[in-house]
């Protein structure tokens, strides 16, 4: 068994940090590739607003799927099985020629997209709640990063060596395979709770606790859950709309060429990034001295993004400066909620169960994310894409910030009763 305090925990980190990256740099390719796509097919933007969507159902169901089997089963051998499934998947997207396949393989690579809860619920095997923030912050700080490796290739690299479109994503459905190799003989599973501060100094037996779905229920009766299953619901339209289009936006509305959006979103990416594990830091911090403090760095992060985002999106097309500057300030704020609320679902719920648990947090996300690009996509129709980005971003974040406010109030009582069933299986270990 491997201890909390072994390096090799440390080891698992930076496996997991490459498959994230890796991972979001071959779902996030869709964006910067989008018109390379839509000339390659004769479609339209809504008509590409729905490949999204359809990829995003079919994550939304397989969501309930992987976190059932993560409580389950050895967890290493499944993301195994997720890494290679995105290659595999990646693969078949890429060789289709007609539109029709194009939307079938596409959707089938959303199977591997909600393969996540299983990762983070290991990590908390690894790690105590004084420190997950922090690490599911540096993994989450690899979306941003992943999406910009993707432009680097999409807008640099693959054209520097001729590639296709195609050829880009055959590349990266490889790497997938790559992986699913050094996570299939490389990580180990760890015994379930073992991460839990009670438990310091003592050894758990894997099985000892158990999946049961009565304790499944005990988890929709924690009011927190309630607050992070509604602020899940809307607070990912904007990220979908954002990366599936912000792109095109850029591209189509300001005007900007190909090196004018990578040289204007490299840094605002970077920040981003970084704004992933500043978040979790900064949580982990005020969580030492108020258990509100994880849902606090939440509600700062989306009511600021609101304001910036606002600013910058009506910002006049010719002032180039003064709307990177402020796409740069909205980038420090709106990642601080995410390694936070994904800590606050396993400060609040039992190690055996915290897959499913997350994995219900993400299917409800799933269900508003689904209908997010082609909303944008629809609105973008009769309106402009700019103004479908900016008030999808403004409703949603605004009801965030509100539901986050909610969870203030409750979040107490919740840690205290996880506290409290950890502390009294600890005294039989």
């Amino acid at each position: 068994m491997a201890s909390r305090n072994s390096r090799y925990r440390w080891f698992v980190v930076t496996v997991f940090v490459f498959f994230t990256l890796l991972h979001q740099a071959d779902q996030l390719l869709i964006g910067p590739l989008t018109s390379r796509i839509m000339d390659d097919f004769h479609i339209n933007i809504r008509q590409m607003g729905f490949v999204d969507t359809f990829a995003l159902v079919v994550a939304t169901l397989f969501y309930p799927v992987w976190g059932y089997l993560y409580d389950h089963y050895a967890r290493p051998k499944l993301l195994a099985l997720a890494s290679f499934i995105w290659g595999a998947t990646t693969w078949m997207n890429a060789v289709v020629r007609t539109f029709p396949l194009f939307q079938i393989t596409r959707a089938s690579t959303g199977i591997d997209n909600s393969a996540y809860p299983g990762m983070y619920s290991l990590i908390a095997d690894y790690f105590g709640p004084n420190l997950r923030g922090k690490i599911y912050g540096v993994i989450q700080l690899t979306q941003p990063i992943g999406y910009l490796l993707g432009l680097i290739l999409a807008l640099m690299i693959a054209p520097m060596l001729n590639w296709s479109w195609r050829t880009v994503f055959i590349f990266t459905g490889s790497l997938g395979v790559i992986l699913s190799v050094i996570i299939y003989f490389g990580i180990r599973e760890v015994p379930r709770g073992q991460g839990e501060p009670e438990f310091e100094g003592h050894s758990i037996e894997e099985g000892v606790y158990k999946f049961s779905w009565e304790k499944i229920k005990d988890v929709l009766r924690l009011k927190t859950m309630w607050f992070i299953f509604l602020q899940g619901f809307v607070g990912v339209f904007p990220w979908n709309v954002i990366t599936d289009f912000f792109f095109y936006y850029l591209e189509k509305e300001r005007g900007y060429d190909e090196n004018s959006i990578l040289f204007t979103m490299a840094p605002v990416i970077l920040i981003l990034a970084a704004g992933y594990f500043v978040g979790g830091a900064l949580g982990d911090w005020l969580f030492k001295y108020t258990r509100k403090g994880r849902i606090l760095i939440s509600a700062i992060g989306v009511i600021m993004g609101v304001i910036f985002m606002y600013l910058a999106l009506n910002t006049p097309i010719a002032d180039h400066t003064r709307f990177f500057i402020l796409m740069c300030i909205t980038a420090v704020f709106i990642p601080l909620s995410s390694a936070n609320v994904l800590s606050t679902i396993y400060d609040i719920t039992i190690p055996e169960v915290r897959s499913s648990a997350q994995a219900v947090e993400s299917f409800i996300e799933n269900i508003g994310a689904a209908a997010a690009p082609a909303i944008a996509g629809a609105i973008a129709l009769t309106h402009t894409m700019g103004y479908s980005i900016l008030w999808i971003c403004v409703i949603t974040w605004v009801l965030c910030f509100v539901l986050y406010l909610g969870a203030f109030f409750t979040i107490d009582k919740d840690i205290d009763n996880l506290r409290g069933q950890m502390a009294e299986r600890a005294k039989t270990a």
